[in-house]
């Protein structure tokens, strides 16, 4: 049997019940959970050179200790040289005890790594959730810095059940993602 994450052990025993308090829950099913998280870097070059998705599979399935897939493009566009169907970027889906592993570590490891890190900011979608954007994916440990050819971007989106930005924001946080101290992001 896996062994359970320590945020979801903290999730269950303390951030539930204190979320339920601050935003005066009847049940703790109305209590937002994080659904998945998404991991999502779009490669345009990738057009031009076909080994540059294997390398982004093989980075991103590092990172997230699960499979990443090449995502495809929907219809062509003649200005960028894009065909419908051809491969344009690299996703990965995480659930359950991976993607609270994945939380811990992005915490507690790579964000730290971050130069000059002064928080992330608090821009929701208005439904709960929220797109991290990262410039360089060589903060995460899992990838070694002496075989990155280019740095790359990612994106990692946080789903939850929450009906307002203010309950997202109040879940993650509570989980431990270092927001700004500021408004003025």
């Amino acid at each position: 049997m896996m062994n359970t994450s320590q945020l979801k052990v903290q999730y269950k025993n303390i951030i539930a019940l204190e979320l339920k308090k601050q935003f005066n829950y009847t049940s703790v099913m109305q209590v937002p959970i994080l659904k998945k998280i998404v991991i999502n870097q779009g490669l345009g070059d990738a057009t031009q050179d076909k080994k540059i998705i294997d390398v982004a599979i093989n980075e991103i399935s590092s990172i997230a200790g699960q499979k990443a897939v090449a995502t495809f493009s929907k219809k062509d566009i003649a200005n960028f040289k894009l065909r419908k169907k051809m491969p344009i970027g690299v996703m990965v889906t995480l659930r359950r005890e991976k993607m609270y592993e994945f939380l811990e570590r992005l915490i507690k490891v790579s964000l730290p790594r971050i130069r000059d890190f002064k928080g992330i900011t608090s821009r929701f979608d208005g439904k709960g959730n929220y797109t991290l954007g990262i410039s360089e994916q060589i903060i995460f440990p899992e990838i070694n810095i002496d075989q990155v050819d280019r740095i790359q971007g990612l994106n990692i989106t946080f789903v939850t059940s929450a009906k307002t930005d203010e309950e997202g924001f109040a879940l993650l946080k509570a989980f431990g993602l270092p927001f700004r101290k500021n408004k003025k992001d």
